[in-house]
């Protein structure tokens, strides 16, 4: 089995309309949903063997709050070729990963990470109700979980996951 969390960056900051995008922070409404979902993972006791986060400053800052908040350093990754990448550019990246992980976290953007959770899960199967909350809107800081029967990485592809659940920071008490 494995298992990818799908982290979308939580809220940042456009105090600096004139920052590059790469270099947004996360607002405060971003640190406080990030936290919720630390405390979200460290009650569920989710820890992810890896943790893939794009090098935008809001997914890093992301990272470093929901570390925070669940109390546990997670091996993490920063790539540039995860800033703004789309589902294909994903899905690769995925199915390099190493057969040993069960599971992977990735942090980054949308709209790759929606059409990513949509492609990897079908309607047939999964929470049907939170394939309905993620159709409807994929908000900053939500994360989706998905489950794929495989043993190989290589073999995840489009509909080899169920979606197991779908987490929006509103769902969750404030951190």
């Amino acid at each position: 089995m494995k298992t990818v969390y799908l982290l979308r960056h939580a809220k940042s900051s456009w105090k600096d309309e004139l920052l590059d995008d790469l270099e947004r922070p996360l607002g405060k409404r971003g640190r406080a949903a990030a936290m919720a979902v630390g405390l979200h993972l460290a009650q569920a006791g989710i820890v992810p063997d890896q943790v893939l986060c794009s090098s935008a400053k809001r997914t890093r800052e992301t990272l470093e709050a929901v570390q925070s908040a669940a109390g546990a350093a997670l091996p993490a990754r920063f790539e540039k070729g995860l800033y703004l990448a789309e589902a294909p550019t994903l899905l690769r990246r995925l199915r390099r990963l190493n057969d040993s992980l069960a599971s992977v976290m990735l942090i980054g953007h949308n709209p790759g990470l929606e059409q990513l959770a949509l492609l990897l899960t079908d309607d047939a199967g999964g929470d049907q109700a939170a394939r309905r909350r993620l159709t409807a809107k994929y908000p900053t800081a939500a994360l989706a979980v998905i489950e794929a029967d495989l043993l190989r990485w290589a073999d995840l592809a489009p509909s080899t996951g169920r979606l197991a659940t779908f987490i929006r920071p509103r769902d969750l008490p404030a951190a």
